[in-house]
């Protein structure tokens, strides 16, 4: 299995492209997807400098609705005729909004008419294809990134709270797992409750944003000692898990982060490459 970012808030080096966004490649014995598209075509522009071949792409998966991770879709779609698109059917159905530096919205307008064909949407149903495992939530027993008070959708009844019913897990592999994270709206350790693992698997890998930004003067998010509390569930609860975060996951998260779980912490950005 091959992982390559395509587009991240950092960049390996000046001949590759930033923005505010997630796109990452996979490639494994069975097929090629792109996890999330960016937040523009930034992803396109950098594949082609990576010798990464979209058009090849089997599958695209869009962890959810939000601007950042879905804005490069259309693009993609003019250039790729046969992948399938797999996403929540709830971003169809809902706006996004971000109060983050003032009310914007951060969702897109998706042409699904006209590509009705290759879409395929996730409702409370699991999509399993060769390794490959995508699903919902179903475990909210620990808190919430405090970073989701900013988040607001209108499903049709007027602004409300984000509950992120759109947002998408996905894994892969059999028995050492890779799991695709995105940002982490539901919470890293409800993300990972959530899996199904028989006796035989084991979480190996976990890659996206944790939703974990650091504090301003302006908005206090987790502290420290809350940062480091979740960081020795992971260090106890998943000793074989290595973690590689980037995204929406703060400097100091991040660094606090690693006093704890130390090398099996590591950052990601445009150009970062794993081969499992």
């Amino acid at each position: 299995m091959k992982l390559i970012v395509l587009s991240d808030n950092n960049a390996l080096n000046e001949s590759l492209q930033s923005e505010h966004g997630l796109s990452v490649y996979v490639e494994t014995s069975n097929c090629k997807c792109l996890l999330d598209t960016g937040a523009s075509d930034i992803f396109i522009q950098n594949a082609a400098k990576m010798h990464v071949d979209l058009k090849s792409i089997d599958y695209v998966i869009i962890s959810h609705g939000h601007a950042d991770h879905i804005g490069g879709l259309s693009a993609f779609l003019n250039i790729n005729s046969k992948a399938k698109i797999i996403l929540s059917r709830h971003i169809l159905n809902q706006t996004y909004y971000s109060k983050r530096l003032g009310l914007r919205k951060i969702s897109v307008d998706l042409d699904v008419a006209h590509f009705a064909d290759r879409f395929i949407f996730i409702d409370d149903e699991d999509f399993k294809e060769y390794d490959m495992h995508v699903f919902k939530v179903n475990e909210l027993v620990y808190p919430l990134p405090k970073a989701n008070c900013n988040l607001f959708k209108d499903a049709g009844n007027g602004l409300e709270p984000d509950n992120f019913n759109h947002e998408l897990i996905i894994t892969f592999g059999t028995e050492d797992l890779f799991v695709f994270t995105g940002c982490c709206h539901n919470g890293l350790l409800n993300i990972l409750k959530s899996i199904p693992l028989n006796a035989r698997q084991n979480i190996r890998y976990v890659m996206g944003g944790f939703h974990l930004l650091d504090s301003s003067v302006h908005q206090s998010y987790e502290s420290e000692a809350e940062i480091l509390a979740l960081s020795q569930i992971l260090h106890s609860h998943f000793p074989l898990t290595d973690f590689i975060t980037g995204h929406c996951t703060g400097e100091h998260a991040y660094n606090t982060m690693k006093k704890v779980l130390e090398y099996r912490l590591r950052h990601f950005f445009t150009g970062f490459t794993l081969e499992i």
